[in-house]
Parts: C-alpha cells; structure tokens; sequence
C-alpha cells in the first residue's frame, strides 16, 4: 500500500465520520463536506492504482 493509498483510506474514514455527524446534527453543510471527503480520498486511491499498475511488469504475451 502507498502513502496515496493510506491517504486517500484516512480521508474516506474521515469523510464519513463527519457526514455521519453532519446528519446526526441536523448540519447540512457538514454532512456536505463529509461527502467531498469522501469523495476526495476515493479520487486519491484511485490515482494510485493508476500509479501502481503504471510500475508493476504486464503479465499479458
């Protein structure tokens, strides 16, 4: 795992820990950038399985 993979993982967490506060609350707009987050940390993994199968050796002949 890289250090993208573990970001993006700590910032979906994140993400939904306060979306999940945001609807417990009533604030909308925190329930909103909980879901940017999430969103945020999804687009980070996949750029590094982007980056990782750029490195690893094809296995097709």
């Amino acid at each position: 795992m890289t250090d993208l993979h573990a970001e993006g993982a700590t910032n979906k967490a994140k993400g939904q820990v306060e979306e999940g506060l945001g609807k417990l609350t009533g604030n909308r707009h925190q329930e909103a950038k909980g879901k940017v987050k999430q969103v945020e940390g999804r687009a980070q993994q996949s750029l590094a399985d982007i980056q990782d199968s750029g490195r690893q050796p094809s296995t097709r002949r």
